[in-house]
């Protein structure tokens, strides 16, 4: 499994720039971006399922996440977009809570009645930046995990680019 740090979610066909994007069979780039889509999303799938929580990645239990990773090509079908998504299945979109992660400390709230300085029932000054602080500083209650869809991409870039490569070669002609 590929190093995460240094992942760029983004694979150029070098070859190709000069050409404007009329002189291509936009049918024959949409199948070789579908096919290069199919690639990395089953690829990203495989790094999910076998990674069971291991090199930082998420623990697999219900497989809601593994079935909500799909690839969409663009309008133009120069372009493929591959990253979970929300289903039906989920009552939030949890793979942004397993990237980012999840803070212990509870959302810092209005102060209650009577416990305020002064009239306006106010926070003391400097009250809420300490309350802020204490919360920057607690543990994590979903820690971040690594991004298998950037490790996916890093890991089949070559046969990405083999296939995009034979694809608009194909569609020039």
């Amino acid at each position: 499994m590929a190093n995460s740090v240094s992942v760029d979610g983004y694979v150029h066909v070098e070859g190709f720039d000069s050409y404007e994007r009329e002189a291509f069979n936009k049918t024959k780039v949409r199948g070789g971006m579908r096919k290069a889509g199919k690639l990395v999303t089953q690829h990203a799938q495989m790094n999910l399922a076998l990674g069971k929580g291991q090199a930082g990645y998420p623990v697999n239990r219900t497989g809601a996440t593994l079935q909500s990773i799909n690839y969409k090509v663009s309008r133009s079908g120069f372009l493929v977009r591959i990253a979970p998504r929300m289903t039906s299945d989920m009552k939030a979109f949890y793979p942004a809570y397993l990237h980012y992660g999840v803070r212990k400390g509870a959302r810092i709230g209005a102060v209650a009645p009577g416990q305020g300085h002064g009239k306006s029932g106010r926070r003391a000054r400097g009250q809420r930046q300490a309350l802020e602080e204490s919360r920057r500083q607690s543990a994590w209650r979903i820690k971040p995990r690594d991004n298998y869809m950037s490790d996916a991409l890093q890991d089949s870039q070559s046969g990405v680019q083999r296939i995009l490569q034979a694809a608009f070669a194909d569609a020039l002609s």
